[in-house]
């Protein structure tokens, strides 16, 4: 009888605890999600946080390291083959930022006219240079900015009388000759972009300007450039992560020693601290900073670009 009582006393639950059941739809998205976790994990996060950690060390071997703290970092400091560096693809990201964006953007207006023929061929050959090899394509381009006569810009240059010029010789002919090649390389990715933003625009709002007497340039201006806004922001990060990321063009036209830094990049930096040198912690401290570097510029520029307002 005083058992059934107790039972009778007991507490009722009101919000019983369900207990989770696994299924197959509920467990499928985490399984198509693992292997891009697992391959980050691995090959990204747990890099980074070696390289963060070894850039207070100074690493001789892989089991020879020793915690010198802020060391790296304050000579850092003071190298003066880092701010050349940094001067170097500041330049390079001004110079093919000013005219990797308006060029191509021009290009896809003239390509999305439908007065213009052979469309198809001309995205063609524009698109074609992003397929070749860096590499071949820096040779290639190496030969033709020979000191030489024979080289084919100074071969142009003597039909002027100038000339002969050691491209890779100077500071502003050295940033000449790395525009050039990442303008003829990219030219065409860039004028896809715009392209493709370019035809999401509708014809309709042409029209209604049209009706109200806007021309050509006003048109442009106030509805082409504002619609095209997130596709240049986009066209202009990529384009500044490549102006600090620039490391094929300037090995093949140098190796990672250029005469007076004159094509010394943070990454040929990067490159020549860790592989030449043998100071792994010291370019891991390089890389740190140039990833601080990347990070607070794009976090300018998409502040200024207005990307973070509320429409």
């Amino acid at each position: 009888m005083s058992e059934s009582l107790m039972e009778l006393n007991k507490p009722v639950n009101k919000y019983p605890i369900k207990k989770r059941k696994w299924k197959p739809t509920t467990v499928a998205p985490y399984l198509f999600v693992s292997p891009f976790i697992i391959t980050f994990l691995i090959f990204s996060l747990y890099p980074f946080i070696s390289a963060v950690i070894m850039s207070f060390q100074e690493v001789n071997g892989f089991n020879d390291t020793t915690w010198i703290g802020l060391d790296n970092y304050r000579r850092l400091l003071n190298d003066g083959d880092f701010y050349a560096g940094l001067w170097n693809v500041i330049r390079y990201g001004f110079w093919t930022i000013l005219i990797l964006i308006p060029i191509p953007m021009l290009l896809a207006f003239i390509m999305n006219r439908k007065t213009t023929f052979f469309k198809s061929l001309f995205r063609a050959v524009f698109f074609l240079p992003v397929l070749t090899s860096t590499v071949i394509a820096g040779l290639v381009f190496r030969f033709a900015f020979s000191s030489e006569k024979t080289g084919v810009f100074n071969s142009w240059l003597g039909h002027l009388n100038i000339g002969p010029i050691e491209w890779l010789q100077g500071s502003q002919t050295a940033m000449i000759a790395l525009v050039v090649i990442a303008v003829w390389r990219w030219i065409g990715v860039n004028m896809i972009y715009f392209l493709s933003g370019l035809q999401g625009i509708s014809p309709e709002l042409y029209e209604s300007a049209e009706v109200d007497g806007a021309n050509g340039w006003q048109k442009f201006i106030s509805i082409t450039m504002p619609l095209l806004k997130p596709i240049t922001i986009y066209v202009l990060t990529i384009s500044i992560l490549a102006g600090f990321s620039l490391f094929n063009e300037s090995y093949v036209y140098w190796g990672a020693v250029s005469p007076n830094n004159i094509g010394t990049t943070l990454v040929t930096l990067i490159y020549k601290s860790a592989f030449a040198d043998g100071e792994f912690g010291y370019a891991c401290t390089l890389g740190v900073a140039l990833f601080v570097i990347v990070i607070v510029v794009n976090f300018i520029q998409v502040k200024f670009m207005g990307l973070f307002k509320e429409e």
